[in-house]
């Protein structure tokens, strides 16, 4: 129940950051960067209808598109964001009265837009929530038509960019990309919580001395591999270790002394779960312990 009552909450904590961004750095200098929001401006200024009821009406028809093409499931997952995000929007649209911007560089403005909407957006797509719009559309395309989400979120998001570069000009699209790619970054990092650790892989003929060190040294436990060499075809080790950046460049000159012909990978974790969540300290007192 707590884990439930956690995920709305993370859920609504992003719907209103989007609607800030929203209404604080997009709107107010015609970003039109990303999904309804973004048609939402373009609209707004063409024919004077409310931004927060445009998105509301549209997302309102597309849950009803959601629950006979996606199943009950999906559309669930989209209902609070999808009703949320134009309340927020309507409720933090004075926001921009009181607080102007206009001294600062429309990049500086771009860039702020894209933080907060990409930390928000991430929120919500941590717990496998949408805002609705386009977020079902891309859904559709997926399921429908084989079209990966990556490419289906550039393709509907790149025409209310283009779209937008049409109704406002050439810069305005320029700045609307960036906002776009902003959003994309940090709503992926968000969302998979990308931490500060490193996978490290090191083939070596001295692989034991290695995870001795990598152990002694820096408490971090590992596990050796059996593998096969791709071209050589012999039988080799190779150490699996997850450390922090922090740690990787000392242990990366430590392996290489004690072997020069290593052979080291190092790969970002997206995330990592460890049962043993001791198993560090415990290697710290055990090693300590033998000094």
């Amino acid at each position: 129940m707590k884990t439930k009552i956690k995920r709305y909450i993370t859920v609504v904590i992003g719907t209103f950051l989007v609607a800030l961004a929203f209404n604080l750095f997009l709107s107010p200098y015609n970003l039109a960067s990303n999904g309804i929001s973004g048609l939402a401006i373009i609209i707004n200024r063409l024919t004077g209808i409310n931004e927060g009821v445009f998105v509301l009406i549209v997302n309102i028809f597309l849950l009803g598109v959601s629950y006979n093409f996606l199943g009950r499931k999906k559309t669930k997952h989209s209902l609070i964001g999808s009703l949320l995000l134009p309340v927020f929007i309507s409720i933090t649209a004075p926001v921009s009265k009181y607080i102007v911007l206009k001294d600062l560089d429309l990049l500086i403005i771009a860039l702020l837009g894209g933080i907060i909407s990409g930390i928000g957006y991430g929120l919500i797509y941590q717990h496998d929530y949408t805002t609705g719009g386009t977020d079902i559309l891309n859904q559709l395309m997926e399921k429908y038509y084989k079209i990966p989400m990556n490419k289906a979120i550039l393709y509907i998001d790149g025409m209310v960019v283009l779209l937008g570069g049409v109704v406002f000009g050439f810069s305005s699209m320029l700045y609307s990309m960036i906002v776009l790619y902003i959003i994309s970054e940090l709503s992926n990092r968000t969302m998979l919580k990308i931490n500060q650790n490193q996978i490290l892989l090191v083939q070596s003929k001295k692989i034991d001395q290695i995870k001795e060190y990598i152990s002694k040294e820096y408490y971090y436990d590992s596990s050796i591999l059996n593998s096969t060499g791709g071209y050589t075809k012999e039988k080799q080790k190779t150490l699996f270790c997850a450390v922090s950046k922090r740690d990787y460049y000392p242990i990366k000159e430590g392996i290489l002394l004690i072997d020069p012909k290593a052979f080291i990978t190092i790969i970002t974790a997206y995330e990592e779960k460890n049962g043993n969540i001791s198993l560090k300290k415990d290697l710290k007192k055990i090693n300590t312990q033998n000094l």
